[in-house]
């Protein structure tokens, strides 16, 4: 049978059963168990476990549930709390100085936790009240917590970037430095649009009352609150720049530094303990399940030849690699409308990654932008995860269209920064090419 009628074989089925509502990894797994089978045989079924089995050896995933571990403890420590006071002095005399805390927090928390749920909960559950509370227009504050949440996604340690990494052969350490500079340009595009915003139209985000402003003393006496997560940021970081530590070894460190700050902020209680390991098991047994069925589909979609078949399609198209490149990015926009990120990483990256090198791009740079894909999936409508974690903590009289109408502007500027990245790889490949 023709590749090329496989592929779209392939792929429509698995797209058939998830317009059904079949689960990602059940769609992805079926799909492959029933083609392999009807164009190898049977017995093509006994390559798939040593296929699943050599990548979950690998000791690269194991980082995965214990920056899991790290980010979920970490929500239970009580240092966003102490953060959000410290910012809270410092910026609440300004107008829109709760919103901009709030990303400034999450840029924080993206630093020192590897996923977005953690701080868009977090700060949906401390800022966005306060927020609420003092007038603020209810577009920017959902839209801070929600765009500052998927700062997780880009700036490191990052779960996607070691899932992105495991299935490309692309070092961790690398992919988390390139995406240092494009996390922090977007957290502050995000804060610029805040405050030119709040300074054009006063009363959008008003300044808290004279009355309940700190003095200088308590202002500086709150800064040591931020000592705990920079420490942390500088053992786990610092260990993977400098070559100190592997990525999975600074999971480890990671991990055990959130203990602590849970132990030093009098919140390392069993409840907390086992709260934090059930919502590390659950995201870690998805994602294992859906990695799963990648691993079997990419097994099949090579062993066809599909692969092989892409590139030389791609290789011979009379169009401008940018094109190409442009072309691959809306595909990607539109998987992240109906699927969640880790499927969409391990299933599409095996696939563009020699796309990407045959055209001539650097794939540490794609690797980047692939992952800042990701990040604006995390809020684009129907399947942002984002708008439902903000939606399920949100007070009540918060309805899913204002969710959807706060991360418009975010979504653009998400969308700016992407396009600069772009033009300039070096805001990508400066800082990994100064790693030991």
């Amino acid at each position: 049978m023709n590749v090329g009628l496989i592929t779209l074989l392939l792929f429509g089925s698995f797209f058939v059963l998830l317009a059904l509502g079949l689960p990602v990894a059940f769609a992805l797994g079926g799909v492959t168990v029933v083609f392999a089978a009807l164009l190898w045989g049977l017995e093509a079924l006994y390559i798939i476990p040593p296929q699943v089995l050599q990548t979950m050896m690998s000791p690269t995933l194991l980082a995965i549930p214990l920056f899991l571990l790290m980010a979920h403890m970490l929500q239970h420590s009580g240092v966003a709390d102490a953060l959000f006071e410290a910012l809270y002095g410092w910026l609440g005399g300004l107008r829109g100085g709760l919103a901009i805390g709030t990303v400034i927090i999450c840029t924080i928390f993206a630093a020192i936790s590897g996923i977005s749920g953690v701080a868009t909960v977090t700060m949906g559950l401390i800022a966005l009240p306060a927020m609420l509370k003092r007038n603020y227009n209810k577009t920017i504050a959902l839209g801070s917590v929600s765009a500052g949440g998927v700062l997780g996604i880009i700036i490191p340690p990052s779960v996607e970037m070691v899932l992105y990494a495991l299935f490309t052969r692309l070092s961790v350490g690398k992919m988390f430095f390139g995406g240092v500079i494009p996390g922090l340009v977007i957290s502050g595009m995000f804060i610029s649009y805040i405050a030119i915003r709040s300074y054009l139209q006063p009363n959008l985000c008003p300044a808290i009352p004279p009355e309940e402003r700190v003095n200088l003393r308590r202002k500086i006496i709150s800064l040591k609150s931020v000592a705990l997560p920079i420490l942390l940021v500088i053992a786990v970081l610092g260990s993977i720049y400098t070559g100190a530590a592997t990525p999975t070894e600074a999971a480890g460190v990671g991990a055990m530094g959130a203990f602590v700050c849970a132990a030093i902020h009098r919140q390392l209680n069993w409840r907390n303990v086992s709260n934090a390991i059930r919502g590390t098991f659950r995201i870690v047994g998805m994602c294992l399940w859906i990695a799963s069925a990648c691993i079997a589909f990419n097994a099949l979609y090579i062993g066809l030849g599909a692969q092989r078949l892409a590139i030389e399609v791609i290789s011979a198209l009379p169009l401008n690699p940018w094109v190409i490149l442009i072309g691959m990015q809306l595909s990607l926009f539109f998987f992240g409308m109906i699927m969640d990120d880790y499927a969409i990483i391990m299933l599409m990256a095996p696939i563009y990654h020699p796309i990407v090198i045959t055209l001539g791009f650097d794939p540490l740079w794609w690797g980047v932008v692939f992952i800042l894909n990701m990040q604006i999936a995390y809020l684009t409508p129907p399947f942002g995860f984002n708008l439902f974690y903000l939606k399920g903590i949100a007070p009540e009289g918060v309805t899913m269209g204002d969710i959807y109408r706060s991360i418009i502007p975010f979504t653009i500027l998400q969308a700016l920064g992407l396009a600069v990245c772009m033009v300039f790889p070096v805001l990508i490949l400066w800082l990994p090419n100064t790693m030991i």
